[in-house]
Formats: C-alpha cells, structure tokens, sequence
C-alpha cells in the first residue's frame, strides 16, 4: 500500500498543474469571444457606414441639378408673380415625392424661402429665413452647402444640401435639398449593442439610445459654443454630458473623414463576461473529469498490478522456460498496447489538424473572394445609381429617348458586373481562360465612361494621345475593362487630394510586338513606402471606407494572367505613372471571339 502514496502525489501534482492552466486558458476564451463580437460588429458598422455615405452621396447633387430647371430660377427672378411661385412648388413637391427627400426648398438672396415642397404643409417653410444656416452662407459662396441640425420649423434632424441658383452667371438664390436621417437608427433595431454617431463637436446626433440624443461626449470649446448658438443644430446651446464608464462597454470607432462624423458601436462587457464564464465552467468540470479518469485508471492500474504479482509468485514454481516465456509475452503485449494507443492518439490528431486546415482555406477563400466582390462591383453600382437618379429627372420631363439610352446603359452595365462576379468565381477556382482579341479603345471608352460622373465632379482633364486606327490586343474582353477601370479610379481618388487643375494623361505605342498603354496624372504619387507594396492584397494608404488595398492586387493578377505586365513609378514631371503591357495582334487577324464565359 505504500506505493499508493506517490501515485496519488502524482494526481496531487497533476491537479496543480491544471489550477494553473485555469488563467491562461481564460484569456484564451475571452480573446475569442472579445474577436468574434468585434469581427462581427465591424461588418455591420461597416454595412451601416455604406448605407449612411450612399444616402447622403444619393442627394449631394440634386441641389445643383434643380437649380438649373427654369422654373425655379422663374420663381426667383419674379417672387411676386403667383404663377411662377405656385408652379415652382409643385415642381417641387413632386420631386420632394419621387426621390424620398425630406424636404426640398427655395430661398432668395437674402435667406427669405419662397417655395418649398411642404407649402400645403401646417408647418411649410415658405416665408422663413434661413440665412443662419452655414449652408446657406456656403451656397451664397459657390461651394455646396451642408449641414446636418435639428430643424427650427419642423423640429426634425435632417442633413442638409445646399446649391446657389445662377441666372446669366449671378447668384440669385440657393436651393436646399433636406434629407431624413432617422430611418438609419430603425435600421440598427433592437440589440444590444448600440449605435452611436458623433459630428465635428463631439454631440451625438443618431443613436440606437433616444436618451443619448444630442448629448456631448466631451466638453465643447468656447468656439465650437459659439457655433452652436449661432447656428442652432441641437434642442440646446449647451448639449448635456452623456455619462458612459468605460469599464462597461467595448467601443469599435470608424471616423468618417468626408463630412467629420465618427460612428461607434458601443457593445455590454457583459455580452463577453456571460459566454466566458460559462466556458470556463465547462473547462473547469472538464478538468475535474479529466482528474476523476485518471485517478480511476491509477486505482484500477494497481490492482492490475496486485493480481500479475499474485500469479507470477503462483507461478514461480512452474519452469524456468514457461516463466521467461511468460515474461517476454507480457513485455511484448505492454509494448504492443502502447504503440497501438499512441498511433491512435496520432491518427486523431492528424485528423483535428487536417480539418482545422480545410476551415482556414474555407475561411481565408470567402473573405478574399468577398473583400474582391465588394471592391469590383462599388464602380458599376455608382454608375448605375447616377443613370438611374437621371433617367427619373428625364423621365419627368418626358424625353423619352435619353431614358431610352439610360436604360441600355444600365442594362449593359449589369451585363457587366454579372461577367465580374463569373470571372471572380472563376479566378477564385484559378481556372485558365482562353485569351480574346480585344480592341483597346473600346475598352478606354467604357472605363472612362464608368468615372465620367467623378471626372466632372472632380474637374478632372481627360488628355488623350491614342491613335484613331484600332489597336487589338491579346487580352480577356471584361478583364481588360476591368484593369483599365481601376486604374483610372485609383487616380481619380489620388487627384481628389491636390487642387484644380486636376489632369490625367492616357498615351498609346507599338513596342516591339507590345501595345504599351501610359496612364499619368499629376496627383501627390507614390510614396516611396507605397511604391514596392502597392500591388500587394490588402495594402492601402486610403481611409478603410474608400478603399480596400484590393485594386491594384487584382490588376497585376490579371495582367499576369494576360501574358502582360504592369508597371508603377513616380513621373519626372510628379504624380503617378501606370504602364500597361499587352500583347499586340496584327491588324489582319482581328477576328474577336465571344466574351468571357464561365459556368
């Protein structure tokens, strides 16, 4: 019996062992946990950014679009001709109607509004001055009017536009366009994170928490007080203290830089206390069990051990040769017993490891193929939500035949983003396409014509050395497209950065049997830190709302996979410099085969 005493100090020892395992294995299950909440809130902060930014992107030029209809700069040049005032609210209620704004209305010089959507309205804005509003003085200026406050006529939050109206280049008014932001906090729901968003003061102006609304989250300077009470954008000139202890929340932040608001999602310690608490108690009992079993075993092992020591002393009279028999067969069953655990031990391991490297792969596949889906369809979708928003304002002026137009365009542009998701599918089974004979202005053409809508907004100059007799190429029809599509945002994005003049050079050559294509701007260029990592997945110097670090990964990709090459330097003359080498195919083989096709 004395020989149970180091078996049970063994088990003593052993218990020790697993108290001390208790901590680690906790930071273990509350990283867990504490990754998975914020994996899964920065998706649906990310979701809840893009729906916020699209709205607002979705009104930002409907001022600048009314203000050049006739009839509202009529009801500005003579606001005393009923006629004109009551057609002009009209106009602009139906338009209020069509595009879901809030309200949309018309002032003179002075900030006196003369027409508005909501002139039947109880509380219609005709006849109030707005001059106060920085909008308005922004619009008066040239330069788009926005503002986001709560309304002192109809005590409502809304983010305004402003645009100046012009008449033979004067400005004699400014139209507003109000957009309702209070659908965004139903969007959230009821859960227990909650949804906060702060402007440029600090004060939350939208909030899953209707008692945090209009609460500051730090202390105004004599400035930013002076601001509010001039303009008037809260219930009170001296918002109230939210009181928050860090010590129960979580918070997962996500500045917007465009319009200086900053989201958050404010998630309960509790929601990573509870599951860790129960974890650990399962990884406590399982412990215990483990104990339990072994302690088991080791009773049981010594009174298997008791019962061989009895038949060896039975047996110690039998022969020498039948008792070295029986000691070499028990030597060899131990052994046999030993390796037939320890493969099995090993077969169950190999196994945990290969299913854990089929997850990963999984994983590590959807979220590549998801980042390159999101990032590739962003430009086709902008595209078509400006047709769209056109085609309704031609629609209400019955020029059919442009809708007509606007029309096919969407219809083509869905063609292609249909051929961007087949050819991510297939790039994602790294299938080998057949190359096409591709003609390369064409495909310059549907690139330019996917940012036109961002080259004017920009003021971008587009200047074009490319020849007029068709260059054909060895390349895949929508790949090229998509290339050369990406390219030109990229610099479009970088040319945002710098003042007008903004300019982008495209340039063709014949070299030695390569069509080589020059896109230049003069942008800020590539850092010298960017320079060697641009190409790589994943690497961006943009805000994460703006860009993803997939483009130009996604270009070199399929420029290789072209049997091409693409080149990035800095410019002599400063701003970037991208060159495309394709392969040229003579000018008497240029039969074109059909699209990329995947199943």
């Amino acid at each position: 019996m004395a020989s149970a005493k180091p078996r049970w100090r063994n088990l003593l020892w052993l218990a020790f062992f697993f108290l001390t395992l208790l901590w680690p294995i906790q930071r273990l299950v509350e990283n867990y946990y504490l990754e998975g909440l914020q994996r899964k809130n920065g998706q649906t902060l990310d979701l809840f950014v893009a729906n916020l930014l699209g709205t607002l992107q979705r009104y930002e030029v409907l001022p600048q679009i009314l203000g050049r209809l006739p009839n509202v700069q009529q009801a500005l040049l003579a606001p005393s001709d009923e006629l004109a005032v009551h057609t002009a609210n009209q106009l602009l209620k139906r338009i209020q109607v069509q595009t879901g704004a809030d309200v949309i209305y018309l002032m003179d010089a002075n900030g006196l509004t003369l027409a508005a959507s909501n002139w039947d309205a109880q509380r219609s804005f005709i006849g109030n001055n707005f001059s106060f509003r920085p909008y308005f003085r922004n619009a008066l200026q040239g330069e788009t009017g926005v503002f986001f406050g709560l309304g002192n006529t109809s005590f409502k939050r809304g983010y305004y536009f402003g645009s100046a109206v012009y008449a033979d280049g004067v400005v004699i008014g400014v139209i507003v366009v109000k957009v309702d932001l209070d659908f965004t906090e139903r969007l959230w729901g009821q859960t227990p994170e909650q949804l906060v968003v702060t402007d440029k003061n600090g004060v939350v102006i939208l909030t899953s928490h209707a008692d945090w609304r209009f609460t500051a989250t730090r202390q105004l300077t004599e400035q930013e007080q002076r601001s509010v009470a001039e303009h008037q954008p809260y219930t009170s000139i001296h918002p109230n203290r939210i009181s928050l202890k860090p010590q129960d929340w979580l918070v997962l932040e996500k500045p917007l830089d465009e319009i200086g608001w900053k989201v958050s999602v404010l998630t309960p310690q509790s929601l990573i206390n509870e599951p860790v608490r129960t974890a650990m108690a399962v990884v406590t009992a399982s412990l215990l069990a483990v104990l339990l079993v072994l302690g088991l075993l080791m009773q049981r092992r010594r009174h298997y051990l008791e019962r061989i020591a009895m038949d060896t002393h039975a047996k110690a009279v039998l022969e020498e040769s039948v008792r070295t028999r029986t000691q070499d067969l028990q030597t060899l069953n131990s052994r046999l017993k030993q390796e037939v655990l320890e493969r099995e031990s090993a077969q169950q391991d190999l196994v945990r490891a290969q299913d854990e490297l089929v997850q990963a792969g999984k994983l590590s596949a959807l979220g590549v193929m998801s980042a390159s889906i999101s990032h590739e369809l962003n430009q086709p979708l902008a595209a078509i939500r400006s047709y769209t928003d056109n085609a309704k304002i031609l629609l209400d002026q019955q020029r059919t035949l442009e809708v007509r137009n606007n029309l096919d365009l969407i219809a083509q542009l869905t063609e292609r983003m249909a051929s961007i998701i087949s050819h991510l599918r297939a790039f994602a089974r790294r299938d080998r396409l057949a190359s096409e004979h591709v003609a390369l202005q064409p495909a310059i053409d549907d690139a330019l014509a996917l940012t036109a809508n961002r080259q004017r907004s920009l003021q971008v100059e587009i200047i074009r050395d490319i020849p007029d007799a068709t260059l054909w190429v060895e390349a895949g029809e929508t790949r090229l497209r998509q290339v050369l599509s990406n390219l030109i945002s990229n610099a479009l994005d970088a040319l945002s950065e710098r003042a007008t003049p903004r300019r982008i050079w495209l340039n063709t050559q014949v070299q030695d049997g390569w069509v080589v294509l020059v896109l230049h701007d003069n942008g800020p260029g590539f850092s010298a830190e960017a320079l060697p990592q641009a190409c790589e997945p994943f690497y961006t110097t943009k805000t994460s709302a703006r860009g993803l670090g997939l483009g130009l990964a996604i270009c070199a990709t399929l420029m290789k996979a072209l049997q091409g090459r693409l080149l990035l330097a800095n410019h002599p003359d400063g701003g970037a410099q991208v060159t495309l080498y394709l392969r040229e195919i003579p000018s008497s083989v240029n039969l074109r085969s059909n699209e990329d096709r995947f199943e």
